[in-house]
């Protein structure tokens, strides 16, 4: 039977708690979560109905799986107390944002010649409600066994992606920073039909949907967003008439840079030793 420690019990690692556990692919016997915060780890218990603990030594000694889901900057402290404790057979998964697989392998060595076995996600916030995207790689000690576990215990929290690291600031900006940009394309939507004399909450509602619903119809089509654009957009009509303004605006332009701002401030921050959010956290 697989048992999956987190350190660190945050939103993030209750989402993907949440996942696994509401897809029956684990039972709660099978997952361990440690968290210095009481009130934290008593929230894990109610929700999830898993074993929670203070002790990261305790969550981690004898996991098949364990899951780093601290901020990225007390990673050190971390491995420090945790690495004498660890199979060299662990699974070691990251969701640390900004981390590199050849930082964990150097945060936790095993013997010499030997390659500790570590994967990094990148979950993003929409994960919460079942419908994250999660960007995934891995080391060559991983075996295609344990990434294909692995990809498919996230995929109990939405959609995910295997992508070769050096990809990953692109991940970040798009799916990690991404909701931003639709979030506030729902706000301005509903600030938009506000303004014609639709109530603000049945604005904000219509909008939230009809991301939703055009997603949706995306995905199930399999067609090109710009056919499903055309599609919508009669000779002369309303809907022409708001594109031509957005492209005179340079609404597609605008995205397009504002991804690419986000995937340099990513190369940046890590740099720097910052971190973005991606809700990990203990």
């Amino acid at each position: 039977m697989t048992k999956v420690s987190f350190i660190g019990c945050g939103n993030m690692a209750s989402a993907m708690i949440g996942g696994m556990l509401g897809s029956g692919r684990l039972s709660p016997d099978q997952i361990v979560a440690s968290a210095p915060s009481e009130e934290t780890r008593e929230r894990a218990q109610q929700i999830h109905g898993i074993r929670t603990t203070a002790d990261n030594r305790e969550a981690a000694a004898g996991a098949d799986i364990l899951v780093l889901a601290v901020k990225p900057q007390i990673l050190p402290v971390v491995a420090e107390e945790i690495r004498d404790v660890l199979s060299e057979d662990v699974l070691l998964v990251s969701i640390l944002a900004g981390v590199s697989i050849a930082q964990l392998e150097a945060s936790f060595p095993i013997e010499p010649g030997a390659l500790r076995k570590v994967i990094r996600l990148m979950p993003n916030t929409p994960a919460l409600v079942g419908a994250g995207v999660t960007g995934i790689c891995s080391n060559m000690a991983v075996t295609q066994d344990e990434f294909s576990l692995v990809c498919d215990l996230c995929g109990t929290f939405g959609q995910t992606e295997a992508l070769p690291e050096r990809l990953f600031d692109a991940v970040t900006a798009l799916s990690g920073s991404g909701p931003a940009a639709v979030f506030m394309m729902i706000e301005a939507m509903a600030e938009g039909a506000v303004s014609l004399g639709l109530p603000r909450q049945q604005a904000v509602r219509m909008a939230a949907q009809t991301l939703l619903g055009s997603a949706r119809l995306l995905q199930e089509t399999g067609r090109h967003p710009a056919a499903l654009k055309d599609m919508v957009t009669s000779p002369a009509g309303t809907t022409a008439e708001l594109t031509r303004v957005l492209e005179e605006r340079s609404f597609r332009s605008a995205l397009i840079d504002g991804l690419r701002a986000a995937a340099e401030r990513s190369v940046q921050l890590r740099g720097n030793g910052q971190e973005e959010k991606n809700g990990s956290g203990q």
